[in-house]
């Protein structure tokens, strides 16, 4: 089974700058419900659909390789509205990798980190512009995202 345990952290835009260049993605949902999301992804010649079961820091995902073509048709006219548009830079922090999401769109002005680790629990250093934990707030999983964009909160 696939596993996934991640933390989430807003960015301080001040701080970081990227050291590469970035990775355009588009990402829809076929599914947004808590107890499974079913996420279609293309990341420049790449796609993939993702599901995820129920959780916040750990939960079970599985993800797939699909060709592109398919891909841009179920996010086209499959997905739910609205679709996440977000450029992914990755940053090299203390031997563990970090996903950096600078949003467009809907969601822009929102820039989060992600660090994957291999089991619950396992030490990792925060840089510097890695702000607010937000892992367990809902309110920015992608899926939720993409009903009640980052623009439209108070």
């Amino acid at each position: 089974m696939g596993q996934e345990i991640e933390h989430k952290f807003l960015v301080d835009k001040a701080r970081w700058r990227p050291s590469g260049p970035g990775v355009l993605i588009r990402q829809g949902y076929l599914s947004t419900d808590k107890e499974r999301v079913v996420r279609i992804r293309s990341a420049g010649p790449d796609a993939y659909i993702t599901i995820k079961g129920p959780g916040h820091i750990s939960r079970a995902e599985f993800e797939y390789a699909i060709p592109l073509d398919d891909a841009n048709v179920m996010l086209d006219q499959l997905c739910l509205p609205s679709i996440i548009d977000k450029t992914r830079y990755e940053e090299n922090v203390g031997g563990h990798k970090w996903q950096i999401d600078v949003f467009q769109g809907d969601n822009d002005g929102l820039v989060m980190a992600e660090i994957e680790l291999r089991r619950e629990g396992k030490a990792f250093e925060k840089p510097d512009w890695a702000l607010q934990e937000v892992s367990e707030d809902p309110r920015y999983f992608n899926a939720s995202l993409s009903k009640a964009p980052f623009k439209t909160w108070d």
